[in-house]
């Protein structure tokens, strides 16, 4: 068991050292993504923060705009799973702001009106 583990620590850092995985870190394949991840790090952020500073707008754009690149990473050669992860996450928290924005705007105000009209009724 310990030299399975032993041979299989060996093989990961000859990938690491490899000149593959070298290129890799240095290519766009690998820093963009890695930079593109602030977006989906700072909407899930802002999962508790008061939704009337939500911009409908902006958060549908992010919708559409993950949507698009997460099929643009689906479909380049060679294919790249992290932009695309890193899509995947952004679009998830940003439909969870849209809910979180919609909620606000349009059906918690509908709910407030209606209890405020029967506690006047009343």
């Amino acid at each position: 068991m310990g030299s399975k583990i032993n041979n299989l620590g060996k093989k990961l850092v000859g990938q690491l050292k490899s000149k593959e995985f070298r290129e890799y870190l240095m290519s766009t394949h690998f820093w963009g993504p890695v930079a593109n991840w602030g977006i989906p790090i700072a909407a899930i952020a802002d999962f508790k923060k008061d939704p009337k500073f939500i911009s409908g707008k902006m958060t549908f754009a992010l919708c559409l705009y993950s949507a698009m690149f997460m099929r643009f990473a689906w479909k380049v050669q060679p294919r790249n799973m992290l932009l695309f992860a890193c899509h995947f996450t952004n679009e998830g928290a940003q439909l969870i702001q849209l809910g979180r924005w919609t909620d606000y705007h349009y059906l918690s105000k509908n709910n407030q009106q209606s209890q405020t009209q029967q506690v006047a009724i009343s």
